[in-house]
């Protein structure tokens, strides 16, 4: 997007960006988006729990300026939903009240608050207008002011389990960049000239691209008409070529070489206001397509309950809900299903439920950035959305006496709005139930605070909630993790969270720890501890750690709601005991890794150069400085173990080990910057040139093809230049860093001054490159490691005697761990100088800071709307655990903020086994009562015409019929197995064991069957 563009939506200032405070937001949205956001002012009117949502999740997005604006004053059934008031703030206006820890959030978005209504005067000065709970006489008004005047107006509800979402960004908008993903590439291998164009890629990677889509071109050698033609359709996409609707008849000869690129035009779209597209609502958004009817029922009846409000002054409630659902019912020609839905909708239609605000909040904050940025595709132009499910289908009936719903419902207090869509039983549920939370970090913090708005596990109610989490509270994660302030930054995250979430609701029943959840906590998170776990919640960022769960979960029968977020795209799972499938059943494939011999010698784009470089500097300032410590704490023991493996990993660990305490060692910061200007030299001229002089230009192939054929991209040494900012950075953080590894003093003038660093190591004396004969560069992509030539004893003992010549009494090396996050560690400075240095040699496009600490410091992308979205649609299916739902009430979701997608499905069953006259699955476990020997249990699987041939614990062979020694066994109790043939200790609080245990049918066929547990004491 252009800044006429930027200009033309409304957006006229670009400041500078915290990008250290952002950089997950910084990984999803980009520079200049971020900083059209900043130029923004947001109105948001309605300050309900849907209200003070998008208001957290835009001020953490960081727009200019936020103006909260509401006339009503603060209920005790607000704090039902209202994260950010209190009892004490009962009686004030709802803005003002939240106001000021609205602004705690981010210091650098101005936020304000005004006890007013929603007018044009108010409106003015704002690029985005957010209408919440505003009547719809007042919406029309608005929205037609908002559109002529170019503003971006949003209107926004939460009925109960109901939900509608309107946007009009005005008669014209662009949208720059329609969904954040990176364009397709491939390395081209060849172009066919003719009247469709075909062009083949190299086989490494398969295409991405699709028909109809456009493509430029770029480094190709030959055919200069192509790249001057500009964006090109493609057609007739396969995974390794396509044509283009280009005639080259004419073209120049293709050479060799060349990228071809996905080319992402700007969108422009138009919105009709609200009072048109009250009458003519085109498509609407799906979210559930179980649900392909329900969203024209839902436009309807959100229009007639517009009219009941115009009409009477008011929402509808319990006493109200026959009526509307008979009347809106009639005119939509209804089901019986239909009408149950609108007698809901009407029944809750005053409620704002916590979840429900949380999910739409989410949504609906997104589109406010999409509206200051003009980054990723606007919602066009409703979004209706209904958890029908988490209620049971009879649970309207329970409370049929409408006074009796309305007055539990006002003798609840803060949870009034849960009990007049749910009824008290289930409130008492909640209160009640006993939750272990995995996690503290965005989608923790966002769970938690759901959890006390709802009610979950309160004290009164005898619930518990157990939040766990190792990790401490770092600067970045402020900026999507609102439970954190400034102040909270280096405490532990579970403790912090949970004190903000008892701030929130002080009859929360939280307990903080501070352990990881791991086979290393089990005597913390024991037999007893998941027993007493009514559901588990995952709020984790890495995969193992969900499977370890998830197994726990399977192995103790506890239900478990599982969920992650991905940049703008998040998916939900709900894993039940008996109904789902678990986690574990379904993985993503492993991400792709780059074969070894293309990041040591054959980059062809920067991801190559960065890896590369984290490597390098693991390798450099950690690995080796500790191994070399691990010499200096026992040489004996560590020579010794280096001659037993004997190999030639070994003896090149040996050697780095020998250079970094004799040969490179530092004895004062002149020595450090000698230090960087010669693995300068060795990394970017040295390496080359001996890759160079191995392979020249002109090198062929064992078949005769040319060597340096695409993807490989032929290099050329560096020179150091002292007056070149990137060689100055490099130096300079070498320098600085090679000083901390060998405990030396780094001058002040060092820190500062880049070019003095450089031109001081400019004067280093460089011994000239001289080519080597017979070096081996592994060239085979299968190759897991770079090619060491072999180790001999010889080989080894050379390294040894070279170790010989370190001091005794020399004082251990400082290793340094990675840390992204601290710009004034000079760790991003060097693998950001690697990385471009690299990419000199090949040619490859550089990158900045920014864009090398998202990929080398492997920066998950984040951002506040998509996780409370993501923790809204978990809490919605809580409600279902709670209350023993069938299966087909349950949703998994998988949803993509950017375009914007919704995809939400029933779960899938666990697989079932069947023999004769049982049945079972994963979620099943045999309990075998008694101190059993192995024939007894062989003898149990007998009875029910299995035969058990082996029998294991662990990675423990307890008996295996093929095994002749075994038959002794046959009488051994098998606890008596267990601790002396596999060797675990049964711990006196526990009264089972586990074996795994294989058998065949009757018709010798071999049967998966369950995990059997011996209950033995």
């Amino acid at each position: 997007m252009t800044e006429d563009t930027v200009m033309a939506n409304g957006v006229d200032a670009v400041p500078e960006i915290d990008e250290d405070l952002h950089s997950r937001q910084l990984a999803v949205y980009g520079k200049e988006s971020m900083r059209r956001m900043a130029a923004a002012s947001v109105l948001i009117w309605g300050l309900n729990g849907l209200g003070v949502e998008v208001a957290k999740n835009v001020i953490l997005a960081g727009v200019k300026s936020v103006t909260l604006a509401d006339t009503a004053a603060v209920e005790l059934r607000d704090l039902g939903s209202q994260f950010y008031l209190t009892e004490a703030d009962v009686g004030r206006n709802r803005a003002e009240a939240c106001r000021d820890r609205l602004q705690e959030l981010n210091s650098a978005v101005l936020v304000s608050a005004a006890d007013r209504a929603l007018d044009a005067a108010l409106v003015a000065g704002h690029q985005v207008v957010v209408a919440v709970d505003v009547p719809r006489r007042v919406a029309l008004e608005v929205d037609a002011h908002c559109h002529a005047a170019g503003v971006a107006f949003i209107r926004a509800d939460v009925r109960g389990l109901f939900a509608s979402v309107f946007c009009d960004f005005g008669a014209s908008f662009s949208v720059y960049d329609v969904d954040g993903e990176e364009p397709h590439t491939g390395i081209v291998a060849g172009i066919a000239q003719g009247p469709r164009t075909l062009v083949t890629c190299v086989e490494d990677d398969r295409l991405e691209f699709q028909d109809g889509e456009l493509v430029t071109f770029s480094e190709v050698v030959g055919m200069p008409e192509l790249a001057a033609a500009g964006p090109v359709r493609v057609v007739n996409c396969r995974p390794h070529s396509l044509e283009l609707e280009l005639d080259s008849t004419g073209f120049g000869a293709y050479v060799r070489g060349g990228i071809i690129t996905q080319h992402k035009p700007p969108r422009e779209m138009a919105f009709k206001t609200l009072a048109q597209a009250l009458e003519e609502p085109g498509e609407f958004l799906l979210t559930d397509f179980a649900k392909m009817d329900r969203p024209a029922l839902l436009h309807a009846a959100f229009k007639a309950l517009d009219a009941f409000a115009e009409a009477r002054g008011a929402l509808p409630g319990p006493a109200d809900a026959e009526a509307f659902a008979a009347e809106v019912g009639a005119e939509a020609e209804a089901s019986d299903e239909a009408r149950r839905v609108l007698r809901l909708l009407a029944r809750g239609a005053r409620a704002v439920l916590n979840p429900m605000a949380a999910m739409i909040g989410g949504v609906v904050g997104q589109e406010v950035v999409k509206a200051a940025s003009g980054k990723f595709t606007p919602l066009h132009q409703w979004l209706y959305f209904d958890s029908v499910e988490s209620v049971p289908e009879k649970g309207e009936e329970a409370e049929s006496d409408a006074a009796a719903v309305e007055a539990a419902a006002a003798a609840a207090g803060r949870y009034a709005d849960q009990v007049l869509v749910f009824g008290p039983e289930v409130q008492r549920q909640l209160g009640a139930a006993r939750v272990f939370l995995v996690g503290a970090g965005a989608l923790g913090c966002e769970l938690l605070k759901n959890f006390a708005l709802m009610g979950v596990a309160t004290e009164q109610a005898g619930g518990s909630l157990t939040v766990t989490d190792d990790d401490t509270i770092e600067k970045s994660n402020l900026s999507r993790q609102f439970l954190f302030r400034d102040w909270d930054i280096g405490a532990s995250k579970s403790a912090a969270a949970a004190a903000a979430a008892r701030r929130i609701n002080p009859a929360l029943a939280v307990t903080p720890l501070q352990n990881r959840v791991s086979p290393d906590t089990e005597d913390v998170f024991d037999d007893a501890f998941w027993q007493a776990q009514d559901l588990i919640v995952n709020a984790l960022d890495n995969v193992n750690a969900r499977l370890y769960v998830d197994a726990r979960c399977v192995y103790f029968g506890r239900p478990l709601l599982e969920s992650g977020t991905l940049g703008p795209k998040a998916n939900t799972q709900s894993v039940v005991p008996g109904l789902t499938e678990n986690y574990g059943a379904s993985r993503d494939p492993p991400e792709k890794q780059a074969p070894m011999c293309t990041l040591h010698s054959f980059p062809h784009n920067i991801h190559h150069c960065l890896t590369y470089a984290r490597s390098e500097f693991e390798g450099l300032l950690e690995k080796t400085p500790a191994e070399a410590n691990a010499f200096l704490a026992d040489r004996a023991k560590y020579l010794a173990a280096a001659r037993a493996a004997g190999d030639a990993a070994a003896r090149d660990q040996l050697e780095k080990v020998a250079r970094v305490l004799v040969a490179e060692r530092c004895a004062s910061f002149d020595d450090c910057l000698a230090w960087a200007r010669r693995k300068f030299q060795e990394q970017f001229h040295d390496r080359i040139a001996q890759l160079v002089h191995t392979f020249p230009e002109d090198a062929r192939t064992s078949t005769g093809a040319p060597f340096w054929s695409a993807p490989k991209r032929f290099p050329r040494p560096l020179a150091f230049d002292a007056a070149d900012a990137g060689h100055a950075a490099w130096a300079q953080a070498a320098a600085v860093l090679a000083a901390e590894v060998h405990g030396v003093s780094v001058p002040d003038w060092a820190r500062a001054d880049a070019y003095k660093c450089a031109a001081l190591a400019a004067a280093v004396p460089i011994e000239p490159f001289a080519p080597r004969e017979g070096v081996r560069i592994e060239t085979d992509p299968k190759a897991t490691g770079a090619a060491p030539a072999s180790a001999d004893e010889a080989a080894i003992e050379g390294a040894i005697e070279a170790l010989g010549g370190v001091p005794a009494g020399t004082r251990p090396l400082r290793p340094i761990v990675f840390e992204k996050d601290d710009d004034t560690n000079f760790h991003m400075q060097f693998i950001a100088g690697v990385a471009n240095m690299r990419a000199r040699n090949y040619d490859i496009p550089e990158v900045d800071r920014l864009q090398a600490k998202l990929i080398a410091g492997r920066i998950i992308p984040a951002i506040a709307t998509t996780t409370a979205m993501a923790t809204g649609l978990v809490c919605l299916e809580a409600y279902k655990v709670f209350r023993g739902a069938p299966v087909e009430a349950f949703r998994n979701t998988f949803a993509n903020l950017a375009l914007p997608l919704f995809a939400m499905a029933e779960p899938v069953p666990p697989k079932k086994f069947k023999f004769k006259d049982m049945e079972w699955s994963l979620w099943d476990r045999w309990v075998l009562e008694g101190d059993l020997t192995v024939r007894q249990v062989l003898d149990w699987f007998r009875q029910r015409d299995l035969e058990a041939y082996s029998i294991s614990s662990g990675q423990s062979l307890l008996y295996n019929s093929l095994f002749p020694k075994h038959k002794e066994r046959m009488d051994t109790k098998m606890s008596e197995l267990v601790k002396t043939v596999a060797k675990q200790t049964i711990p006196d609080n526990r009264n089972h064991f586990d074996v795994v245990v294989a058998c065949e049918d009757e018709d010798g066929e071999d049967l998966d069957v369950p995990l059997v547990s011996i209950k033995f004491r």
